[in-house]
Formats: structure tokens, sequence, C-alpha cells
């Protein structure tokens, strides 16, 4: 059981149930609800579970009851407003459905329609934290923070998906991700109450915000405050893990963390505090930019930071851009720089933002090269010495490989860049200012190679960062420019900012 506080923003009751499950009261820390509040939240959850209104759909786009049952209650949960927080949806007063559509997709990024669409329920769809998006960019309301710098910390139960020792280990690690930036310290209890209250409940476990079941929401934190301020609770129904499988209980841990200190989700897709969940080692975890301006704006900085540079989420229309690779896959443009990629459809105007390691886990952080051999359906991604092949999102089986193995040097430490020529057959490499040639077909290297790239690319000269064929021409990208080569002509066309195939 638990009470509230009129010092919580209100909207931590907008996800009620219409009849509460018992739960250990050793999971929560605080005294029973008073009888008042708890009769107002019986009335709220009854009154949440009874309306309803009709989700406006895209004409051309036809949805499952389960997937509009899954947006009705993503909505309910996560963008009703505090004046109407147990997502109580009314035809006056309070936000419609269609209102909390349009912030949804204002929040991410979408085209703001306010209709439900594919992409918007793709979305809907990602595992993610349980705290709502509605709160002001960065902070809560009020900016609620700490009034101290040291914090306690008690891990009250553990999941049975890891040894204790894990957990223990991923919950210091992330409290570490804050105190690094900050001059935050943070102190572990074995008994009491501690600020922080940590705890691994499934369904509704105590606090009348219950969770979903698997791959829904994850987690979800208070903010800074007294009884439950700061008190975080993981979903146990889902699957905690200290690698790529499942959901790594140290970035969620991490995640959960900076609400508990106080910061609202970001709109940053390269944000720690994004709402949706995205997979990052731990080993070599660094707190983005975005988060440490957040958390620091609260606190101030530290004087123990261990990473000087803390990475920024690239600007598609940077005018200085500067890209890693670029292929196609399936017909889709995937452009990669630093741990990210841009999506480009062929039917789309805008380019989506993805983390690489949310959609390939086994792949590195960042990578070199990459190119498509559309005959085989493979693309290939080059990082140092190696190589590894996907099947459409899956990597082959095999790989990575050694770049020696494909018949290069030994010495040879990396790729530039690389691009299949579909009118020759051949797949070109690129190293520092020489290149080599493959032939697909045969499978066998030409002769007479490597050979200086400016031999037979009259104009390009240095390092090539990255490169793509279409319609007969090869796209050489060297730092903020692209060079617009006619393979039949055997010159350069045009030039043009690297940001142009971003539709900048």
């Amino acid at each position: 059981m638990c009470e509230w506080s009129d010092s919580w923003p209100s909207y931590y009751l907008r996800s009620l149930v219409c009849s509460r499950t018992a739960t250990e009261d050793s999971q929560m820390k605080k005294p029973n609800m008073t009888k008042a509040m708890l009769r107002v939240v019986v009335l709220l959850a009854g009154l949440g579970c009874c309306l309803s209104v009709p989700i406006p759909q895209e004409d051309s786009a036809e949805f499952t009851d389960n997937d509009l049952r899954l947006a009705q209650k993503y909505l309910s949960t996560l963008y009703s407003s505090p004046a109407n927080p147990a997502g109580i949806l009314r035809r006056s007063g309070g936000k419609t459905v269609q209102a909390q559509l349009k912030d949804m997709q204002s929040f991410f990024g979408l085209e703001v329609t306010g209709k439900l669409d594919e992409e918007t329920l793709d979305i809907m769809k990602q595992p993610r934290c349980g705290v709502p998006d509605i709160g002001e960019y960065n902070f809560f309301p009020r900016k609620l923070k700490w009034p101290r710098l040291n914090i306690t910390y008690r891990i009250n139960n553990y999941t049975p998906d890891l040894p204790h020792a894990d957990v223990d280990r991923a919950i210091k690690k992330a409290f570490k991700v804050w105190s690094d930036v900050t001059p935050l310290n943070f102190t572990r209890l074995r008994s009491g109450t501690a600020d922080i209250m940590i705890s691994f409940g499934r369904k509704e476990h105590g606090d009348f915000y219950p969770f979903d079941g698997p791959n829904g929401l994850l987690a979800h934190a208070f903010p800074p405050g007294e009884k439950l301020g700061g008190d975080t609770h993981f979903d146990d129904d889902e699957h905690f893990t200290n690698d790529y499988k499942g959901y790594n209980l140290f970035i969620v841990a991490a995640h959960e963390f900076g609400h508990a200190l106080g910061l609202d989700h970001s709109r940053d897709p390269g944000s720690l505090m994004y709402p949706v969940y995205s997979y990052a080692e731990s080993s070599s975890f660094i707190l983005p930019d975005d988060d440490v301006q957040g958390i620091q704006e609260l606190y101030g900085p530290g004087n123990k930071d261990p990473n000087h540079k803390h990475p920024k989420t690239p600007e598609k229309c940077d005018p200085e851009l500067e890209i890693d690779a670029v292929t196609e896959l399936r017909g889709e443009k995937f452009i990669f720089k630093d741990r990210f990629f841009w999506r480009v459809h062929p039917q789309m105007t805008d380019a989506d933002l993805t983390v690489i390691k949310s959609f390939w886990p086994e792949l590195p952080s960042k990578i070199d090269a990459a190119y498509e051999n559309r005959q085989n359906d493979l693309v290939y991604i080059f990082r140092g010495k190696k190589v590894w092949a996907l099947n459409g999102y899956d990597i082959v089986n095999g790989y990575p490989k050694k770049l020696h193995e494909l018949g290069l040097p030994k010495t040879l430490k990396s790729i530039d860049a690389a691009v299949y020529n579909d009118a020759s057959g051949k797949t070109l490499f690129f190293t520092g200012d020489k290149y080599w040639s493959y032939d697909e077909e045969s499978m066998t290297w030409d002769k007479g190679y490597p050979r200086p790239i400016e031999d037979d690319f009259i104009g390009i000269r240095g390092k090539v960062d990255a490169a793509y064929t279409r319609n007969g021409y090869i796209y050489f990208f060297t730092g903020p420019l692209q060079y617009e080569y006619s393979i039949w002509s055997k010159k350069i066309t045009r030039v043009m900012k690297t940001n142009a195939i971003l539709q900048c």
C-alpha cells in the first residue's frame, strides 16, 4: 500500500486498475493510503475502465482489435494530461484521444495528424519506460530534485533472471553513470528506509501503477520527494540480463534512476532518457551529452568525470556533417554516423534516426564501411579488421570474419568505404588513398590492385569516408562534401554537401 503526497505530479495517478490484487507490503516502504484517497482512486479507476472513445485512424490503415486496445491503453497510460490523470476521456475538458495522439506524434517527431497510423503504432509496440512523456522537456513539473547530495538506496528484492551479485553490480554501475557527472554520492543501505527503494514486481505491485506483462512497460520510477519519491520498480515479467539478450538491467536502471533524480523523458533519440528502450554495452557506456546537460542543470557538475567528451546526437542538416558509411538494404538507404544510422525509405520524405544496436545488438556501435550485394541479398558491415554479413536483419552464420579471410592483406587494419557496382559486378574497397577491386561473380580479387584512387577516379583525392551507387553514378563522401562521379564518362559531374543525401 502507499500514501500519495501533494508534492508529486498528479499524473502519477493516471494508470489505475478496476480491482487491486494483493501484494507483499515488504516491496513498499510507505504507510497505508488514507481511506479518503483510496475512495478517490477507486472512483477514478472505475471511470477509467468504463469510458472509451474510438481511436481516430488513417483511412488506408487496417488495425486489429488488439492494436486498437494497445493504442488506447498506451495513450491513457502515457499521454493523459495532469488535469485528467486516470486517462478518462471526456467530450469536454481533459484531453481527447486525438489530442493525445498529436502529443505522442509530436514527442517522437512523427507527422502530427491526430490519427493512428502504422508508424505511430510501431512506436507504441516498442518496449519502453513506464513514466509518461507529457512532462516538461527534460524535467518533471516544478523541476523536482533532491535537496541533498548524499542519497541512499536499498535493493528490496531480486529478479530470478540474474544472480544477486549481477543485480548489485548493475544497480551500482547505473548510479555511477549519474555520480560521475555530478556532485551526487550514492550509498547502499542493507536495511531500513532509503531515499530510493528498489524492487521487482509484477502487474499491480503496490503503488496503483500496474505493470502490463512482458515486452511493454519495463520499469518506472517516482521523482524526488518524500514517501514514494525516488522509488524505482522493475517489471519482473520481463527478462532482465547483463548483455544484449532480453533487457539489459544496467541500461533500464540507469534510465529509471534519471527519473528518480528528477529528469523527465527527452525527445533526443540518442539520450539515455529517451523513453524507448535501446541496448548499449555497459562496459563502454558513456552518458550522452543531452543527459549530462539535464542532470547538471539540476545538481551542477562534478569533479570526477572520467569522460571528457560525451556523445552528441548528430543533426542530419548540419552543414559540416560527415558520415561513416552508406548502403542500401532491400530498397531502403542506411546512412551511418557514430552509433546511429538514418533510415531512408524511398517513399518517405523524412529520415528516421536509430541507434545501431537497437537493430543489430551484435554489431559494433560504430562502423567503418558497408555495402549491399543485391544478387545474394546480403549487406556487409566493416569495423576494424572484421566484417559481418547481414541477411535482412539477421547476422549470417559464420560471421564476423577477419578481413584477411576475404583475401585482403593481413596488414590491412580497416576499410574506409566499400561500394558494389551493379554494372560491372565489381565491389570496390577503399582504404587510405588506394582501393581494391573484387569480382563478386567469380569471387576473386582483380589483379593489379591496390591502385591509387585518384588514378582511376580523377578528382577524388585522399580518404573516402563512404560511397554508394545509383543510376550510373558513384557518390563519394569526403568530409562535409559528396562527389557525384559518372561511371560512364569517368568524371565528377556535381559536388554537393554531404547532408544532401538526407534531403537537406
